[in-house]
């Protein structure tokens, strides 16, 4: 009995962004220039597999600082951290990377500027993820609202609307953000924006990228970890660009087989923080039971590099 036929839409560009492939670098730059172990704070980006991997060859993750001794390499993840972070290494006299996503200082930055102009800053993000505790951890308490609704735009209780400036996490969906930014211009139409779009470059192109192949496909599977930000928007933009059946797979075991009955047409993507092998590991689970023919969608080129931290570069 022959396999059905199935085409596989692969969204172009997908998985790894420049940001974390340069945190990944620093996990493994740090472990060859100190031996291991070297301490992460947080999962260094949000992927089990590269996690487990990076823990194989010598990094501890762990929560806070506190769980670290003073005499080993931390290493900050690249979702970024609150200012008390490294302040507290420095006072402790401990060596630290900072990993952050050039991307997300940028974000970072911005806030501080807003604020010694005597901005008071929105922003719109997600309660509890980690870089949003970054960001509003980089001033005093209160100098960042956080709004992640429209209807929370509607609640917020602001120091004076004449002086205000919002920033916006950067793994956010594109269209949810423009319904919140609106919102908050309409509240407060004296409101700052940012110089350039807050949210990355690489989340942007992912999601037009679903939105190019979700028109085609029955069903779609972004590959990426169920904690990630931007894969779990990508399952929202591809249910929102009308693919019928969008699921979100850490491995290809979690592939949901009973949904597919029937299909005709799968999309594939990954978060910005999943490894390419993790999608090949999909595509062959798909070619196992399916006469697969692979199309690429290409809708945007990436070319962005951004080199480590110095104190890497440099001999031991």
């Amino acid at each position: 009995m022959t396999n059905p036929p199935l085409t596989l839409y692969l969204a172009a560009p997908r998985g790894f962004c420049a940001g974390v492939d340069r945190a990944i670098k620093i996990v493994e730059m740090a472990i060859e220039k100190w031996g291991a172990p070297v301490y992460v704070r947080h999962e260094i980006v949000h992927n089990k597999y590269v996690v487990d991997d990076l823990r194989a060859k010598g990094a501890v993750f762990v929560e806070e600082l506190s769980d670290c001794p003073d005499d080993r390499p931390v290493i900050f993840s690249a979702h970024g951290v609150p200012k008390s972070v490294p302040a507290e290494a420095s006072r402790r006299e401990m060596v630290y990377v900072d990993a952050t996503c050039p991307l997300v200082s940028k974000v970072h930055i911005e806030a501080e500027r807003h604020s010694e102009g005597g901005l008071q800053i929105i922003m719109i993000g997600h309660t509890g993820h980690p870089e949003t505790i970054g960001t509003m951890g980089q001033l005093p308490e209160g100098e960042v609202l956080l709004v992640e609704t429209v209807e929370d735009v509607a609640k917020v209780a602001v120091r004076d609307p004449e002086q205000l400036a919002y920033v916006t996490q950067t793994t956010l969906s594109v269209d949810d953000t423009v319904d919140i930014v609106a919102a908050l211009q309409e509240r407060f139409p004296a409101i700052k924006g940012p110089h350039k779009e807050d949210i990355c470059y690489a989340t942007t192109n992912r999601q037009a990228a679903v939105k190019a192949i979700a028109e085609h496909a029955d069903a779609i599977f972004v590959v990426g970890a169920p904690n990630s930000s931007n894969s779990r928007r990508l399952v929202e933009v591809a249910a929102r660009a009308g693919c019928g059946y969008s699921q979100l797979v850490q491995r290809a075991t979690d592939i949901d087989w009973d949904a597919l009955e029937g299909v005709r047409s799968v999309g594939i993507t990954a978060g910005a923080s999943a490894p390419e092998l993790l999608v090949e590991e999909v595509i062959a689970a798909l070619q196992g039971r399916f006469d697969v023919t692979i199309e690429e969608v290409e809708t945007a080129k990436e070319a962005v590099e951004f080199k480590v931290p110095r104190v890497l570069r440099e001999q031991a």
